[in-house]
């Protein structure tokens, strides 16, 4: 059986970690901070409130979605789910039983989330030309002057900018207009007890699994038909594109109706991206990332430094004094001298590895999704929009102050 559905493109990337350090800068560094060392070698935490980068789906690409229908009725494993969601969340067994077995096994979502034997090679341009497009910023200078108020409140509320929202929003899924068409249920169910076998998969198998508990009681406690909720085919759903327990944990009604609804409200979307970075450690007031000098120097130090760690954990100071310059005339260096940073390394095949440097609040984007192509992309097409809205108001102030002139003569 097959049902052709038109996927949500939200073309995201892994960052390739560098392995590979120039030796003399990287003795440098340790021999300059031990403490420097041991917390670089720590693992850093698993904080995946939404889905790891997926694969790149071209926006609106249509796929035969292979499904096999009743594949969870009876089945052990799912038997097993069923007795602990009634023993742990007072669900009614019989309801549950009846409910897997209208559930299919998605094909297609495997098929999505299972990584590629050659993976593709990494390109930060053409990344960054598939979200900075002059459509998704039309449509983010209307989304944001319609929403400019409830954007001002956020902002307010939770210290977030208004273009840091856009952002997230624009990347996801251009304002609400591609959030996906695969049944979360369905593509819940099939990652929590098919995932692929892959290295990760034990790992992956419970994400998903936490994320299908808490999609039913969301939707028990909402009232809200599972088996009608489409997302991506990972399971995220909405204009933010949140997993199930993202919603559980950060989502919030910010349109006065006191019903979480991120498919339809946009308020609700403004405030629950708001809300979830907030929660992650957005620093209201400081910046996202800080570029470098193009000289050699510079270059090299952030070649050495480029450890593909988005959490922040290389003091300014200690990479000025390998050698990067800061190409950043605004920012006082001796104020700033012990802020940790990262160095976020930018590839694309055919020209040289751009850099930049990200601070605490690239960290928390990287949060929404672990990727620093997505990270900056968010924070680029924000500035974009911020900058086109900022143009053409001077525009219209310039024409309004012509007009009397004009008519007076």
């Amino acid at each position: 059986m097959t049902v052709k559905l038109a996927l949500s493109a939200r073309n995201r990337l892994r960052t390739k970690t560098v392995a590979t350090a120039l030796s003399v800068a990287s003795c440098m560094f340790m021999a300059t901070s031990p403490a420097m060392a041991q917390s670089a070698a720590k693992k850093p935490p698993v904080l995946l409130a939404q889905s790891q980068p997926q694969p790149a789906v071209p926006q609106g690409q249509t796929f035969e979605e292979e499904i096999i229908p009743q594949r969870y009725a009876n089945n052990p494993n799912v038997d097993a789910f069923i007795s602990d969601m009634s023993a742990r969340y007072d669900f009614d067994e019989a309801a549950l039983h009846a409910l897997f077995a209208r559930v299919s096994y998605s094909a297609t979502a495997v098929k999505l989330v299972t990584p590629s034997p050659s993976p593709s090679i990494k390109n930060w341009r053409v990344y960054q030309s598939r979200f900075l497009d002059q459509v998704r910023i039309n449509a983010g200078v209307r989304f944001w002057r319609a929403n400019q108020a409830t954007l001002q409140r956020a902002y307010e509320e939770f210290g977030v900018p208004p273009e840091v929202i856009v952002g997230i929003i624009g990347v996801e899924t251009i304002y609400g207009r591609f959030m996906g068409n695969f049944r979360v249920l369905d593509a819940l169910t099939t990652l929590s007890f098919d995932y692929p076998n892959t290295a990760n998969r034990a790992d992956r198998q419970a994400t998903f699994r936490k994320n299908l508990e808490d999609y039913l009681v969301w939707t028990r406690d909402s009232q809200i038909d599972p088996t009608t909720v489409l997302g991506s085919y990972t399971g995220a759903i909405g204009i933010p594109q949140f997993l199930p327990s993202s919603i559980v944990q950060y989502a919030v009604s910010y349109d006065g109706n006191k019903q979480i609804d991120l498919r339809t409200s946009q308020a609700d979307a403004i405030g629950s991206v708001a809300n979830y970075l907030r929660q992650n450690g957005w620093e209201n007031g400081r910046p996202v990332v800080w570029n470098i000098g193009t000289d050699a120097g510079s270059l090299g130090v952030a070649q050495a430094a480029a450890d593909g760690k988005p959490e922040p954990h290389w003091p300014l100071d200690q990479l000025l004094r390998a050698g990067m310059l800061l190409s950043e005339p605004g920012v006082d260096i001796a104020s700033e001298a012990g802020t940790p940073v990262t160095v976020v390394d930018l590839p694309s095949p055919g020209r040289g590895t751009e850099y930049m440097l990200g601070l605490k609040n690239f960290y928390v984007l990287t949060r929404y999704n672990r990727s620093f192509f997505y990270a900056l992309a968010v924070y680029q097409l924000g500035q974009r929009v911020k900058a086109q809205m900022e143009a053409s108001d001077a525009a219209n102030a310039s024409s309004n102050a012509a007009a009397p002139d004009a008519a007076s003569q």
